[in-house]
């Protein structure tokens, strides 16, 4: 490459290498708090002058920790599972079929992106409780068997982008309209799918605002519950150990690292094929 084009694209890579330690210096010091004393935690030195490895066995003191992170596994899988089927299964509907009225529901849907979730907490929570699952796991994944709106638009933009000849050939061979979700949309919108997995497993691993309305029980906490009773408890005794929370926030943070570490491909993938049918 001649020197004309590395000083063309030097701008580029000095902006990937400032947005890259914008992003990557949150968790470094997360990292680094997490193994100093207490008096050092705040010291916002990212190398640290004294390494404490027992901050660690002090989280699983601290709490049943093992337990919540069970808990967010669980939940997220099952929350995720449940968001993922029935937004494609609506979202076929939408793509696939012709009806009266297809486009006035389908923006319908799509306004209740607009409502802010403080608006329907109560409502959704009156629900629950009069079915009797309040201060249980339910409430935290079973609203995902009716779908997102955000998901639906995604994974319909992705299903207009089939050929819809495949599908007419698939009924002439007798496919019925269940068939043609399983057999032919599901395989061909794999990447759209991941990604509706991975983004909804991350939002309902990190999210503390319905295990905080639902969940009274230690033994049912997720693992942001479960970091809020550790600070909860440093509150009632008046003596704040930030190194114990700090671990227990890496032990939570790392399992969604790996994730997307390990599914980096079909992520990004995913992206590029959704971008593409979407444009």
């Amino acid at each position: 490459m001649s020197a004309l084009g590395v000083l063309k694209r030097l701008p580029h890579h000095v902006l990937l290498v400032v947005f890259t330690v914008a992003f990557v210096y949150p968790f470094a010091w997360l990292v680094s708090a997490s193994l100093k004393p207490k008096s050092e935690v705040f010291d916002n030195q990212l190398i640290p002058a004294h390494v404490q490895w027992s901050n660690f066995v002090e989280v699983w003191k601290a709490g049943p920790v093992l337990t919540w992170l069970g808990n967010s596994v669980m939940v997220g899988l099952a929350a995720a599972t449940a968001v993922t089927f029935s937004s494609a299964l609506v979202a076929f509907g939408f793509a696939y079929f012709r009806f009266r009225g297809r486009t006035a529901l389908f923006g319908l849907v799509l306004a209740t992106m607009m409502l802010p979730a403080a608006v329907t907490m109560i409502p959704v929570y009156l629900i629950w409780n009069s079915i009797g699952v309040v201060n249980t796991q339910i409430p935290l994944w079973a609203g995902n068997l009716f779908g997102s709106a955000f998901y639906i638009f995604l994974l319909r933009q992705f299903f207009l982008g089939i050929p819809r000849e495949l599908f007419d050939a698939a009924r002439v061979d007798g496919c019925g309209p269940f068939g043609l979700f399983r057999h032919i949309a599901l395989p061909l919108c794999r990447p759209a799918l991941i990604i509706v997995f991975v983004f909804e497993l991350q939002a309902s691993w990190s999210d503390l605002m319905k295990p905080l309305i639902y969940l009274q029980t230690e033994s049912y906490f997720t693992m942001p519950r479960g970091l809020k009773a550790i600070v909860d408890a440093f509150a009632l005794s008046g003596e704040y150990h930030w190194e114990i929370a700090m671990a227990a926030t890496l032990i939570a943070t790392v399992p969604m690292v790996l994730v997307f570490a390990l599914g980096q491909r079909y992520v990004m993938s995913g992206l590029t094929a959704t971008s593409a049918r979407q444009g």
